[in-house]
C-alpha cells in the first residue's frame, strides 16, 4: 500500500488546460482525508518539470494535449520516475487513445464525464497497487490490436536474439476468447482457466506491451540515426556502397546490449 505521502495521505497532481475540469477534480479529491492534491498545471510539460522536483503518487493528465501529449509524459514518468502512477484523462471515448494508454504505461485511463466516486474509487485502487487499465485488455476491439501487435513484433524479434516479449498460449487463448466476445466471467469457468489465473495472464500482457512499445520506440530511434552510425564507422567509405554484414551486426548488437539494460532494470 503506498500513500506515503503528507500524513500518510496519497498525494496527487492534475494536469489539464480546462480550469473548470480540474477545479472539479480538485474539489473531489481534497474532500477525502485521505487524499492530498499537491498541484496542478495548464500543460503537461509544465506538469513534468514539477513532479521531477516533487514526485505525487498519482498523475491526472489529459491524454489530449497536442504540445506534449498525455502519451509521451506516461512515457516519460515510466522512464524516469516508475513509482509514479498516471492515470490519464480523454476529452471522449476513444479506443485507440485508450490502447495507446495501455501500451505506454498508464495505470488508467477515463473519460472526463466519470462519475466523482468511479473517479474515487480508481485513485484508491491504484493506491492499494492494482492497475485499473489491465481491464481493457479483455474487450474485443483491444484483445485483437494486442494479438496484432505481438505477431507484428515477432519479425523483429529474430533480428534481436528473441529479447522481445512474446505470449505464451494460455495468454494468446485469453485474448482469442475475448476477440469472440467471450465475457471475462466465462472465460474463467472454462477449462484450464481460473479467476487467478486469467487475473495474473492479463498483468503479465500488460508488462509485456509496456516492454515491447519502449523496445518498438528504441528501434525507431535507432533506425533514424542508422545512417550517422555508419558513416562513423565507414571510415572513407564511398556513401554509395551497401551496408556490410559486419557493420549491421554491430549495430544490431548496440540494440541488443540496450534491450538487455532495459529488462533488467
Amino acid at each position: 500500500m503506498r500513500g506515503s505521502g503528507i500524513l500518510g495521505k496519497t498525494k496527487i497532481f492534475i494536469s489539464d488546460w480546462q480550469v473548470l475540469f480540474r477545479e472539479g477534480i480538485h474539489f473531489t479529491l481534497s474532500g477525502e482525508e485521505d487524499l492530498i492534491v499537491t498541484g496542478e498545471a495548464t500543460n503537461n510539460r509544465e506538469a513534468l518539470d514539477f513532479i521531477k522536483g516533487n514526485p505525487p503518487d498519482i498523475a491526472i493528465v489529459n491524454i489530449n494535449h497536442s504540445d506534449f501529449d498525455g502519451i509521451n509524459f506516461t512515457r516519460r514518468v515510466r522512464q524516469y520516475l516508475p513509482l509514479v502512477s498516471v492515470i490519464l484523462v480523454m476529452d471522449s471515448e476513444n479506443e485507440e487513445l485508450q490502447y495507446s494508454a495501455l501500451r505506454c504505461g498508464a495505470a488508467a485511463c477515463v473519460s472526463k464525464d466519470i462519475d466523482p466516486e468511479e473517479l474515487l474509487s480508481m485513485v484508491r485502487q491504484i493506491t492499494e497497487g492494482s492497475v485499473p487499465i489491465s481491464r481493457l485488455i479483455l474487450r474485443p476491439g483491444i484483445a485483437s490490436r494486442i494479438l496484432d501487435d505481438f505477431e507484428a513484433f515477432q519479425i523483429l524479434n529474430q533480428e534481436v536474439d528473441n529479447l522481445l516479449a512474446g505470449l505464451t498460449d494460455h495468454e494468446k487463448e485469453i485474448l482469442k476468447l475475448s476477440i469472440d466476445g467471450v465475457a471475462p466471467g466465462e472465460i474463467e469457468k472454462k477449462p484450464g482457466f481460473s479467476s487467478e489465473s486469467v487475473d495474473k495472464s492479463v498483468r503479465v500482457i500488460r508488462g509485456k506491451l509496456e516492454i515491447n512499445e519502449h523496445c518498438r520506440e528504441v528501434v525507431e530511434t535507432a533506425q533514424k540515426g542508422l545512417t550517422s552510425v555508419i558513416k562513423r564507422t565507414r571510415r572513407g567509405k564511398n556513401q554509395d556502397d551497401f551496408i556490410s554484414r559486419e557493420e549491421f551486426e554491430s549495430f544490431r548488437d548496440s540494440l541488443i546490449e540496450h534491450f538487455k539494460n532495459f529488462s533488467e532494470h
